[in-house]
């Protein structure tokens, strides 16, 4: 913070600290330091500037995928009462030349095959971005949003991924199981402010205003089968508040399927709560880090791409990491 202006400090401050507009049961749901029509929290922070500065630094020689296969046997949120990623075919060349759905007959499709399907999904599948209007405090989200003002009948008309841009800024892996010398961190583990230190340390990395963390439990070497989801660790309240308010993180993503431990008793998605809604910061969930751990890619360029769904509190999105130039 060194050289900042008082005006860009007080700027800075209310941006990693938001002025709360509900504050109840040590729970604060905060006002957006962009404005009242802000739908997007720090996903702000992306601007032509800081995208042409990440971009010329990138060695497109290779590009590291970060996402899992979606595939009709993949963890998701079934237990919950959420529908499974399921993928069926609507036409097939046979059965176009027996029925015609297409709207030609059967002769034309003998020559020309016709194969086409469609899918159905809980948008909080596979590798995705959770919206601010996920989950907030006392019936409140993010910016003051509440379902009797900006819920329709099908979705939220505020903070859907529609409004998001692409997600391009320096990205961060904290391979947290790697410190601690393990494939995959225990059961439950909860991952404290001193371990995101301690292997930011390790690995010779610092924290810079606008990054993406990626928190590596090891859990994604269980993916795709069942125990993926099954006592998963991840970070506690007080490490999602050290990232965002000390070390000015944008978003934290995680290669488990809800970032914090699986299950926190006692609380529902604390992490996600503090996230949305106090600090105005995005999750990305599911996020395959397997292999940038192995080629010990600290720092590199993270470029995510949501699917833009209007309303929605989730979305697919496809994201890679690319190394940088020294």
């Amino acid at each position: 913070m060194c050289g900042l202006s008082v005006e860009e400090l007080e700027k800075l401050k209310a941006e990693l600290q938001p002025e709360p507009l509900l504050d109840k049961g040590g729970h604060k749901v905060s006002k957006s330091p962009w404005g009242p029509a802000d739908e997007i929290g720090r996903l702000n922070w992306i601007t032509p500037d800081s995208v042409a500065t990440i971009m010329a630094r990138m060695d497109g020689r290779k590009v590291f995928d970060l996402n899992v296969v979606y595939e009709s046997s993949m963890p998701s949120w079934t237990e919950a009462g959420d529908p499974p990623f399921s993928i069926w075919m609507t036409h097939t060349p046979k059965g176009e030349i027996a029925y015609g759905r297409s709207g030609y007959s059967g002769e034309i499709h003998k020559e020309y095959s016709y194969s086409g399907d469609a899918i159905s999904m809980y948008t909080h599948c596979g590798t995705h971005i959770d919206t601010l209007n996920h989950m907030g405090y006392w019936g409140m989200q993010w910016n003051g949003w509440t379902q009797d003002e900006h819920l329709g009948s099908m979705v939220w008309t505020k903070g859907g991924s529609d409004r998001y841009p692409p997600v391009i800024a320096r990205g961060v892996l904290l391979d947290v199981a790697g410190m601690h010398g393990v494939d995959i961190l225990p059961p439950h583990y909860e991952i404290t402010p001193k371990d995101v230190r301690d292997t930011a340390k390790r690995q010779g990395v610092k924290f810079r205003k606008g990054d993406v963390v990626l928190v590596r439990t090891g859990r994604m070497r269980m993916w795709p089968n069942k125990e993926y989801l099954d006592g998963s660790p991840g970070i506690n309240v007080d490490t999602a508040r050290w990232l965002c308010e000390q070390a000015g993180t944008m978003c934290i993503a995680g290669d488990n399927i809800g970032l914090e431990p699986q299950p926190y008793y006692g609380q529902y998605a604390p992490v996600h709560c503090y996230m949305f809604t106090t600090a105005g910061a995005q999750i990305i969930e599911v996020v395959n880090m397997e292999e940038i751990a192995a080629e010990k890619l600290y720092e590199f360029a993270f470029m995510g791409f949501p699917m833009k769904i209007f309303g929605a509190t989730a979305a697919p999105m496809p994201s890679v990491a690319i190394p940088l130039r020294d």
